[in-house]
């Protein structure tokens, strides 16, 4: 071997010392597990519940570690303390409660200057949590004056292709809806399966915020025709950001926007837009002509309830931990949903009354078609609780799907376990 070689073979030698020294970890140094005495997380008023933490580190139990905790009522004031782990174990006593409703415990420890947090809720006789926000009187006369007036106003579709966003099995297109009087509008992404045949329609309204929203094909190469929108008028996506920076301004402080009154409040239009996209899809060619389906999380989640129930051609409804839920809850010392109205903040006259108009309890209770409600416990947005108060209100068929540790999220296989739930629910 001459010189050359020979330091090139050693210079490969020393680099797959070096790789193999400093490779990546196959799994986390620190790992834990925390389960509770009910395995479902779910107790009568009255028991009493503990949460056990097991942790180890590089698979030896730890032990003298201490772990700090807090543990009230969900949302509420919490007691704090602390208990050490022995022999990998620690465990925290979280109380109970005498009403239906659910508690919760943030914990955390640390390990080689590493902190690890986490947080666990429990609940109580969760099926007997009932709604503070009562139904008005005048609720279906109010919503029916609304609609009516919304559906005088032309739809005027505009369908624009995009064929950057299709592909192979799926047309893209963007459309434009005019949802309202004065122009009102909202812009969303329409997606088709390619080829003949006539499809059911499924419409998916945004969460929260004002952000672009983005195609995609996941439903219909499933079979939908599918439309996800932007609810707030001018914000269309295909605007450059400088151009939708501008655009959005109309969202500034949106879910506060004229609360004083329930003629003015902003969700008036937005809850007839999603209506009236509902409206659109069943106009289209393609529609099979009876199957409409809606879903959607969190606001999301919310107006997929809402719409479920103000658009009779709606078929099946699949809302994730919907916002907007028992919203008077902090008024009344008790978690209520997002965006947490009364918590911490002094909210402008007229503000309770309008609330009873808009609340999803109260579209719960009138919604007639199946649903499928799916949400987590450790959801700190949209408190369980509040999910949880318009779940027992709906009286048409229903199946809950709760998966405890997760929070303001779904797990990939709960979204297709709402999607085969929708496929089934399709009527021939």
């Amino acid at each position: 071997m001459n010189k050359k070689s020979f330091i090139v073979l050693l210079l490969t030698c020393c680099s797959l010392s070096a790789t193999a020294q400093f490779s990546k970890a196959g799994r986390n140094y620190v790992e834990y597990i925390i389960t509770t005495d009910h395995t479902d997380r779910n107790y009568n008023t009255g028991d009493e519940a503990t949460v056990k933490i097991e942790a180890y580190k590089g698979g030896v139990p730890i032990d003298g570690v201490t772990i700090y905790y807090s543990t009230g009522d969900e949302m509420m004031a919490a007691r704090k303390d602390s208990t050490t782990f022995r022999s990998g174990i620690a465990t925290i006593p979280m109380g109970t409660r005498k009403a239906p409703g659910f508690r919760s415990c943030n914990l955390n420890f640390t390990v080689y200057g590493k902190q690890y947090k986490d947080l666990v809720k429990v609940a109580y006789s969760p099926n007997n949590i009932k709604s503070l926000t009562p139904m008005p009187d005048d609720f279906d006369k109010f919503w029916q004056k609304t609609l009516s007036k919304a559906r005088k106003t032309n739809l005027n579709p505009v369908i624009t292709p995009l064929p950057k966003y299709s592909t192979e099995k799926v047309e893209v297109s963007l459309v434009k809806l005019t949802v309202g009087p004065n122009g009102r509008n909202m812009y969303g992404y329409l997606t088709k399966p390619k080829g003949e045949g006539n499809y059911p329609v499924l419409f998916c309204p945004p969460g929260a915020g004002s952000k672009k929203i983005s195609p995609s094909t996941y439903y219909s190469e499933q079979g939908f025709i599918y439309l996800n929108i932007n609810i707030h008028s001018g914000c269309n996506p295909e605007l450059n950001d400088e151009e939708y920076k501008e655009a959005q301004k109309i969202a500034d402080n949106y879910n506060r926007n004229g609360i004083g009154s329930k003629e003015t409040f902003y969700y008036r239009d937005v809850y007839a837009g999603c209506s009236r996209c509902v409206d659109f899809l069943c106009s289209l060619p393609e529609w099979d002509g009876i199957n409409v389906g809606v879903t959607g999380g969190s606001q999301g989640g919310a107006l997929s309830i809402i719409t479920a129930a103000l658009n009779p051609k709606v078929t099946f409804c699949s809302p994730f931990y919907p916002a907007l839920c028992d919203v008077l809850g902090f008024k009344y010392d008790r978690a209520g949903g997002w965006p947490k109205y009364f918590r911490n903040t002094t909210e402008s006259a007229g503000t309770e009354e309008t609330l009873q108009y808009y609340d999803v309890v109260n579209f719960a209770r009138c919604i007639k078609c199946p649903v499928f409600y799916s949400f987590g416990y450790n959801d700190e947005t949209c408190s369980p609780t509040s999910t949880f108060s318009a779940y027992n209100e709906i009286k048409s068929e229903k199946v809950l799907h709760i998966t405890p540790t997760s929070g303001h999220w779904r797990f990939p296989e709960t979204n297709d376990e709402s999607v085969e739930w929708m496929k089934s629910k399709i009527k021939k």
